[in-house]
């Protein structure tokens, strides 16, 4: 192949998502030379791009906070420009155990959003290569080479000492030849919308969040409710399925607009990315379950909390992010391995920065180390974590009455 030009660098992070920004963060707050590629041309991914500007609940639903790091960084960033939804009770801190059942969410401005994480990473250094995407990759014996991308460009061979996939659909560990899982989406598709109503929320509560709301094509919610019967679930992987799933939404979207009046409202913005929920993901040496709730791993890399359901906590394994036979790529975000409900906790908004640090901060280890990826010191990963204001194992006291007593009834399963 002939190409335009070779690049090197310590670390390159596929996917501009807010798990690949995290981990590019991580990375070069570290002193090494990253590079990010996104084949969009804004970084955020669902978080932004796919319209999804909702940090699910950070919290057990009982005033303590879960997930922290460089998610509530990040949840941070997102109200700095623009609007937010954070609680009342919860802007002076951590309300405390038993202090409050309003959980720690927010909404914000995607596109706003979007633009401060592009400061963030352009003032610590990474360089953002925008319009790009993973054609191929060069690996030999669980060795990752190089990868192929591709822009305006032409063709541009990129070696790194460390990969981390990010890209939400494992694309970079698929190029490798890394075993993955591939999943189904329900029919689901999300738009903006104003209209003269929401125009007159936001003027009258001088609140501009007011001024959108969400108008669905396809409306399937998380559990598949509202999915049309008969339907197959649609396969992320699949090209043809991709522009299938845009069409059918698209023109579902303009059928119901059409039973509106068309002076009366407009579309303020529609995805530019598929708002799927899992494509693919890494087959990793662990794999997180909806029964894992409550059990600490001695290998883990972040606490986190059920975005759904008050009480239900876990613990997030490094295995879940990596692969032995796989020496030098980590995933981050959705492309981290869950299944079930599990993966349906772990691929949200707040846990996907969250594995994305803990990728950032591993792949620095694994090269001043000189080690697999697999093979780091975990101890010293979390050490650093935690040094980044990262729960790294919740405290018992926080489960709940009845699932103890259900665990001595069992024993001492949950």
């Amino acid at each position: 192949m002939n190409y335009f030009k070779e690049i090197e660098c310590d670390v390159l992070v596929a996917g501009g998502g807010v798990a690949g920004a995290a981990a590019a963060l991580s990375v070069a707050r570290k002193g090494k030379k990253v590079i990010l590629t996104e084949k969009a041309t804004q970084l955020g991914g669902l978080a932004t791009i796919g319209l999804i500007n909702f940090f699910v609940p950070m919290c057990n639903g009982r005033g303590v906070q879960i997930i922290k790091g460089m998610a509530d960084e990040f949840l941070k960033l997102s109200a700095k420009y623009s609007y937010d939804t954070i609680p009342d009770v919860w802007l002076k801190g951590e309300p405390g155990f038993g202090k409050t059942n309003v959980r720690l969410t927010s909404r914000y401005s995607a596109p706003i959003f979007s633009l401060v994480l592009c400061k963030e990473l352009n003032d610590a250094g990474v360089e953002v290569m925008f319009d790009t995407v993973i054609t191929d990759s060069k690996a030999e014996n669980g060795k990752t080479r190089y990868v192929t991308l591709f822009n305006k460009s032409g063709f541009i061979k990129c070696g790194a000492k460390i990969f981390i996939d990010a890209t939400g659909d494992s694309d970079l560990l698929h190029f490798a030849g890394v075993k993955t899982v591939t999943g189904g989406n329900y029919h689901s598709y999300w738009a903006f919308k104003a209209d003269l109503k929401s125009c007159q929320a936001a003027v009258e509560s001088k609140n501009i969040e007011k001024l959108t709301s969400w108008i669905t094509g396809g409306g399937a919610n998380l559990y598949g409710g509202g999915h049309p019967e008969g339907k197959p679930l649609w396969d992320g992987t699949d090209g043809d399925q991709v522009s299938k799933y845009f069409i059918e939404n698209q023109l579902e979207l303009l059928g119901k607009l059409n039973e509106e009046d068309r002076k009366e409202r407009d579309i303020l913005e529609l995805p530019i990315m598929p708002q799927f929920r899992t494509t693919r993901h890494i087959d990793g040496d662990y794999t997180l379950k909806e029964e894992d709730a409550y059990k600490h791993f001695e290998d883990s890399v972040c606490a986190i909390c059920d975005f759904d359901r008050r009480d239900y906590l876990y613990e997030v394994p490094y295995r879940t992010m990596v692969r032995r036979d796989c020496e030098n790529i980590i995933a981050a975000g959705r492309c981290a391995s869950g299944e079930g409900y599990g993966w349906d906790v772990l691929r949200v908004i707040p846990p996907a920065i969250l594995t994305g640090q803990a990728a950032g901060d591993a792949a620095v280890l694994a090269i001043d180390n000189n080690k697999n990826v697999a093979e780091i010191n975990v101890k010293e990963l979390q050490n650093i974590l935690e040094s980044e204001n990262v729960m790294i194992h919740f405290k018992d006291e926080w489960i709940p009455e009845k699932i103890i007593e259900d665990r001595d009834e069992n024993n001492g399963h949950f």
